[in-house]
């Protein structure tokens, strides 16, 4: 497929995690990525790695705490590749812990990261997509949104907030020739908190790999997916039960193990 040749994607928190692996799913079909990332030194790596494998790749350090390196941002990307076709808004901050004991700098930090920088790279590059009627903006959010996940409030909020705010945005631009796909991974192996401890989750509510969330992507531009849950179970049933009877949803939450889970990762 050809999708992908040649398109000028911005891809945030590029540095480590799922990020790398999007990054490489992309280049191999064509794509130049723009990487962003806060830490220089990770990031240098991984532009360096993937361009020796032959691809474009150009990596910007950015802090999206930050609204004036936001707003920057976007202008050196335009100076250097003159468009932005796809925008994924991947990077994201998880501070876990009981939300009474959390620091209201950490609980503004995740929401700034998770939520506001989305939202405004979106607002500062639309524009320009809506001109030129042709776009994709892919928001990574997680399972959380689904279900919110016990001390874990700030992120399933944040990845709900995402979500909602995507769907929103797509109705409003129907037939703008813009699409907008949100993908809801659930807890990823190899990177992270697994990679690092070993951490596994309950069977019943399953995991996926760094690979199946870059194919998840692919798929979304390919296919103009609206939604793609990326987990070795079928949560979406859970989900509707969610909806239809929260009480019911939050004692399915219990007994499936996900409370003791969330309650284990953070020492309580």
């Amino acid at each position: 497929m050809k999708v992908l040749d040649g398109k000028k994607v911005l891809l945030t928190g590029g540095s480590r995690g799922i990020g790398p692996i999007i990054a490489e799913s992309l280049a191999k079909r064509g794509a130049d990525i723009i990487l962003t990332a806060r830490s220089d030194t990770k990031l240098s790596e991984v532009v360096t790695r993937l361009n020796k494998s032959g691809f474009n790749v150009l990596g910007l350090p950015v802090d999206l705490r930050d609204s004036s390196q936001r707003e920057q941002l976007v202008i050196d990307v335009m100076k250097n590749f003159g468009t932005i076709d796809i925008l994924i808004n991947n990077a994201g901050i998880e501070t876990e812990g009981a939300y009474a004991e959390l620091s209201w700098a950490s609980i503004r930090e995740n929401i700034e990261v998770n939520l506001i920088a989305p939202m405004e790279l979106t607002r500062l590059i639309l524009p320009g997509m809506i001109n030129k009627k042709s776009g994709h903006i892919i928001n990574i959010s997680s399972i959380a949104a689904k279900s919110g996940g016990p001390y874990d409030a700030v992120y399933s909020g944040t990845k709900a907030g995402l979500a909602e705010w995507s769907r929103a945005l797509r109705l409003e631009l129907t037939g703008t020739g813009v699409h907008f796909s949100t993908i809801f991974p659930g807890y990823v192996r190899e990177v992270g908190m697994f990679a690092q401890f070993g951490v596994k989750s309950p069977w019943i509510i399953g995991s996926c790999s760094p690979s199946q969330v870059a194919k998840a992507v692919i798929n979304a531009i390919d296919k103009g997916k609206a939604e793609i849950i990326v987990n070795s179970r079928p949560l979406r049933y859970i989900f509707m039960i969610n909806e239809l009877s929260p009480g019911l949803g939050d004692w399915l939450m219990r007994i499936s193990g996900a409370v003791d889970f969330q309650r284990h990762k953070v020492g309580k």
